[in-house]
């Protein structure tokens, strides 16, 4: 069976501004348990992220402030994205070969409509492993 990235993303997206604090971004996160953001487009900017690990690489490893430190100063951008068509195997050969852990998944109008991390994996290689119609244990 060919899993594809729309059978296991998280249709629920948050989006923050660049000017955000990261004080700002890491509120959003622990009260919606989640280990990324989407940052909105700017006038001389696409889309951006910033994840949990870029929290923990550009504020706690090299000392900054969160609450003195914009979104935009450690997001990354442009996005890496996937299409919602796309196999779960090529999905995850992106992130293996980016060094990335979520992936924004694009429609064809270049909206995020989703986002799919490594850890959504986890469920999908058991679902690999199991024959049709068994039941997880």
């Amino acid at each position: 069976m060919q899993f594809k990235v729309h059978d296991w993303m998280m249709d629920l997206v948050v989006f923050i501004d660049p000017d955000a604090t990261v004080s700002e971004a890491l509120a959003i996160m622990r009260r919606r348990y989640i280990q990324s953001l989407i940052v909105r487009k700017t006038s001389e900017h696409a889309y951006g992220i910033v994840t949990s690990r870029d929290i923990s690489d550009k504020i706690v490893a090299q000392e900054r402030n969160p609450r003195e430190t914009r979104v935009k100063e450690i997001m990354t951008s442009p996005l890496i994205t996937v299409s919602p068509e796309m196999t779960l195997q090529q999905c995850a050969a992106i992130m293996r070969d980016n060094h990335i852990h979520h992936l924004p998944v694009q429609d064809e109008t270049g909206d995020i409509i989703g986002m799919i991390a490594a850890a959504d994996f986890l469920v999908a290689a058991e679902a690999m492993g199991r024959n049709p119609g068994e039941k997880l244990s």
